[in-house]
This record gives C-alpha cells, sequence and structure tokens, in this order.
C-alpha cells in the first residue's frame, strides 16, 4: 500500500455546462482559478478539457496553450494532462493538436482512451488505428499517456500497446466505474481491474455521478488514488440536493484521506515515479 495517493483533479469536463451548475469552469480565466484555488487545497495533477468562447468543448492549440500558460504561473510543479477525448472530435490532426504544444507549454500528459465506449447518449470513438496513432505520437513527443480504462478489456489492449512498443511503463491508469456501459461500482468490477494492471502501475478510481464518493472513499481504504472534480459529478450529495463546487470535493477527499492515514503524493514526487521532467520550465517524461 502506498501511503501518498494520487489526487487526479478534473474540473471541467465536456458535459457540464453553466445551465446544470454554476460552479463548472468554462471560460480560461474560470478554468485557471479553479485549478489555483485546487492546487492551495492539495492536488497531484490536473486533467484539462478546454471549452471555446460560448463553451463549447474545443481541440484548439491556442485555447489549451492559454490555460497551461494560466495555471504554471503559479504551480510551475504541478503535472498537467491535456485531453484528446473522441467525444466529439473524431479527426487525429484535431485530436492530437494539443500534444503540438512545446517548450514551456508542453503537456506532462495526454489522455488515452483504451477503446471505443458508449455513454448514456453519446458514444467517444476510439478505433485500433487512432489509439496506437495516439499512442505513438505522444512517445514521439515524450507526453506521458494517463491511460482511461472503463473495462478490463481497455487493460488487456494497453497490454497489447506494451507488447507493440506503443506504451512503456511506468503507467498511471485511470480506472472508471459506473457508466452504463461498462464496469459498475462495485468490489468484484474495480478488484479485478486493478488486480489486472500492468506491472509499474500507478492507479486511481473514478465513479460516475452518484459512484464518484463510493469510488473515492474505496481506492483511499485500499491504497490508491484519486479521481474528481464536477468533469464526473456535479453534486455534493447523492440525494443530488447540492450541486458542489470544484473545492469542497476536494476538501471532502482530503478529509477521508486523512481518516485513512493517507498523505498526499506531490507533484514532486508524482513526477520522480513516472520519469517526469522536473517542472519548472522542463515538462514532459526525461530523455524523450
Amino acid at each position: 500500500m502506498n501511503n501518498n495517493f494520487i489526487l487526479n483533479f478534473t474540473p471541467t469536463g465536456m458535459i457540464p455546462t453553466k445551465e446544470m451548475t454554476e460552479h463548472v469552469p468554462l471560460s480560461v480565466e474560470e478554468i485557471v482559478e479553479d485549478v489555483h484555488r485546487a492546487n492551495e487545497i492539495g492536488i497531484t495533477m490536473v486533467h484539462l478539457h478546454a471549452r471555446d468562447e460560448v463553451g463549447v468543448p474545443t481541440y484548439k492549440q491556442d485555447i489549451y496553450s492559454k490555460i497551461v500558460e494560466g495555471i504554471r504561473k503559479y504551480a510551475p510543479e504541478l503535472v498537467l494532462c491535456i485531453s484528446l477525448s473522441g467525444r466529439n472530435f473524431g479527426e487525429l490532426e484535431k485530436r492530437s493538436e494539443p500534444l503540438m504544444m512545446e517548450g514551456v507549454l508542453k503537456p506532462d500528459m495526454g489522455s488515452l482512451t483504451l477503446s471505443s465506449l458508449n455513454f448514456n447518449r453519446t458514444a467517444s470513438v476510439n478505433s485500433p488505428d487512432m489509439v496506437q496513432s495516439l499512442a505513438r505520437i505522444m512517445k514521439e513527443k515524450g507526453v506521458v499517456p494517463e491511460l482511461e480504462a472503463f473495462d478490463i478489456g481497455m487493460i488487456n489492449y494497453a497490454k497489447y500497446l506494451e507488447r507493440k512498443g506503443l506504451l512503456e511503463p511506468p503507467y498511471y491508469f485511470n480506472l472508471l466505474f459506473g457508466n452504463i456501459a461498462c464496469s459498475q461500482a462495485n468490489l468484484l468490477h474495480a478488484g479485478v481491474m486493478i488486480n489486472d494492471l500492468p506491472k509499474e502501475s500507478y492507479w486511481s478510481l473514478a465513479g460516475i455521478g452518484n459512484e464518484q464518493l463510493k469510488m473515492n472513499s474505496l481506492s483511499l481504504a485500499f491504497g490508491g488514488g484519486v479521481r474528481v472534480g464536477l468533469e464526473d459529478n456535479i453534486w455534493f450529495d447523492t440525494n443530488r440536493t447540492r450541486l458542489a463546487t470544484n473545492s469542497e470535493l476536494l476538501e471532502r477527499v482530503h478529509f477521508i484521506a486523512e481518516a485513512n492515514g493517507r498523505d498526499l503524493m506531490t507533484a514532486k514526487e508524482f513526477r520522480e515515479h513516472l520519469n517526469l521532467a522536473p517542472g519548472n520550465g522542463l515538462y514532459g517524461r526525461i530523455n524523450s
């Protein structure tokens, strides 16, 4: 059991709107400020989605660059992961555009969903060629994949990519539970997925909607990390009577962690575990 837990902050996502909750950060300035508050509370890394001027999800490098620049002004060591989601964008050129940022704007990590899946109303299409192409670009650019697995088959596909030389350890996995068409938020599904991870893997558990608190609590009790934020759940309580803020969700995780005798893994420590450059102007995987 690793006493120091990874806290992966997911402030925005692609679904929440201001009509759903006023607390979701959408503009560059809102996202930067929300991450600023989160960093003061204590996080290891942040998983970033960008929105355009009317709040629609975007892949545009110019918007991502403003977010990254704004965050790194006050948190130059924080590990930054850029979303490469296929939910709204199907072309490799669009999905990989944020990976082209370099120098002080270079992302440390990029999300890599390991197969296609269905959400309640939409699909996230990740063909074998797309997944392998994104993995290849990240390897060439020295950007570490944030491996997203919604079921055990996706973990098996990560091992396949390892055999093909497209992935190399150490790894970081987000294991996501509670989506209608994927692994459910129960002990058996979680245990099987954790047990099947490749060697040299760090992992966090996430729950969709009402399952967020359950899976975060389970992970903190059993030695894993936590993915938490309004991207996955906009409510503070399971009865859905009170909308949450990102700060409230983070503070609750810290409270539960303290009760379990767990300490936050700093960004510096996480960088060392994943062979990432030390930050403060140097980003991405070392020796890339």
